[in-house]
């Protein structure tokens, strides 16, 4: 436990950390291109252009393959890792987004007279695909461009 310290050093982890922080300020511009406005919330919420989950696990694999080398075992495990998160955020939970929208029209319209006190489902929950791939391929990016740090 003493050399819990040395994780601040790990410039792999800082790298896929700072992607993911860059598709989140994206996600800002992106915002404000849309809508002429920006939505904090657009930061603390899931779904959106780039995936942020996207960035993250795929400058981790390319960090992890440039410094440990692209046939080693831990570049393996950070690529099966990355293609869960990716598959996950694209699929299961684009597809939970669409079962919670479909709930709140049912109980929206059954309910429409009543008083219905529930909280409407989160419907955003997952990414498009193309939000999935732009968020992979700026993990790429800001991980290559970091090379020179690992």
């Amino acid at each position: 436990m003493q050399d819990f310290g040395l994780v601040f050093q790990n410039v792999v982890l800082w790298v896929a950390v700072a992607a993911c922080l860059i598709a989140q300020v994206l996600k800002l511009i992106v915002e404000l291109a849309r809508h002429g406005k920006v939505s904090f919330r657009t930061v603390v919420n899931t779904g959106g252009m780039p995936s942020a989950h996207s960035a993250f696990v795929t400058a981790l694999a390319c960090g992890v393959g440039q410094s440990s080398g692209w046939d080693s075992p831990e570049f393996a495990v950070a690529v099966v890792f990355a293609i869960i998160v990716m598959y996950d955020a694209a699929g299961v939970r684009q597809a939970a987004g669409k079962q919670a929208r479909v709930l709140n029209k049912i109980v929206g319209e059954f309910f429409e007279d009543a008083e219905f006190h529930e909280e409407r489902l989160k419907e955003l929950l997952g990414h498009t695909p193309v939000q999935v791939i732009a968020g992979c391929a700026l993990g790429v990016v800001v991980s290559w461009l970091a090379a020179k740090a690992y």
